[in-house]
C-alpha cells in the first residue's frame, strides 16, 4: 500500500476513471479495468448501470431520492435501508431497488411544514435519539430542517432532541476537559453559535448549569 500511495498509478494518463460518484469520500475502481490497464491490455467497458440490482453509493442514493447526501446519512439508518446495505471495500452501497422502495414509501411532503394533527412521528420513539445522533455524528452543524427532512419528524421534536444531544456532548467534553468553557467545548465539537442557545438551555434544564 505504501508503494501504491507513492506511485499513484491511478493518477497516470489513461488509467481508468473511478467508478465512485463525484464527491465520494473514498474512491473505488473497477478491478477488471485496473488489471487490464496495468497489464497493458485493452480496458473493458463497464457494464450498464440501469438495473434494479445496481449498487448505489451515498451520493447516488441521495440523488435517487432527491435529497442531499447529508440528509441521506439520516435516511440510511432506517431499517428499510439498513437491512440492504452492502459494504464494498469499506464504502456503503445500497441496491437501487431498495433505495427506490424507500423513496416511494417515505413520509410525504406534508412533513415539510410540520406534523399534521394526530399524525405520529415517522420514527419510532425508541429509535429517535439514535437516528438524530447519527445525523449529528455525520454533520455537527446539522439543522432542524435537515433533521426534519431526513426523519419525517415535527420541527419541535427535531429541535428538542438536537438540543438535548448537543447539551449532553458538551457536558461530557467539559467533564473530561475541565479547562474548557461551554462555548469552547461547543467550538471543539463543531456546533455553530446559532444552535448553542438551545443546547445551553437544555444544560440548564438538566440542572447542571451552563458552564463558565
Amino acid at each position: 500500500m505504501g508503494t501504491f500511495r507513492n506511485r499513484k498509478p491511478y493518477a497516470q494518463p489513461g488509467f481508468p476513471a473511478p467508478i465512485s460518484s463525484v464527491g465520494a469520500r473514498v474512491l473505488l475502481w473497477d478491478g477488471e479495468q485496473a488489471a487490464a490497464y496495468l497489464a497493458g491490455e485493452p480496458v473493458p467497458e463497464l457494464p450498464t448501470m440501469d438495473g434494479p440490482d445496481v449498487l448505489l453509493d451515498r451520493q447516488e442514493a441521495a440523488a435517487e431520492v432527491q435529497v442531499t447526501p447529508r440528509t441521506w446519512d439520516g435516511y440510511k439508518t432506517d431499517p428499510r435501508l439498513a437491512e440492504h446495505v452492502v459494504d464494498v471495500h469499506g464504502v456503503e452501497h445500497w441496491p437501487r431497488s431498495a433505495v427506490r422502495a424507500f423513496r416511494d414509501g417515505r413520509p410525504g411532503k406534508e412533513s415539510a411544514t410540520g406534523r399534521p394533527k394526530g399524525r405520529a412521528n415517522a420514527v419510532p420513539r425508541d429509535e429517535l435519539r439514535a437516528r438524530v445522533a447519527a445525523l449529528l455524528d455525520a454533520a455537527p452543524a446539522v439543522t432542524i430542517a435537515e433533521v426534519r427532512e431526513a426523519l419525517g419528524i415535527a420541527p419541535a421534536t427535531a429541535q428538542r432532541v438536537l438540543a438535548q444531544l448537543r447539551a449532553e456532548r458538551i457536558r461530557a467534553l467539559m467533564a473530561t476537559s475541565s479547562a474548557l468553557s461551554f462555548d469552547q467545548a461547543a467550538d471543539r465539537l463543531g456546533y455553530p453559535a446559532a444552535v448553542r442557545r438551545a443546547a445551553r438551555d437544555a444544560v440548564a434544564t438538566a440542572g447542571t448549569g451552563t458552564g463558565r
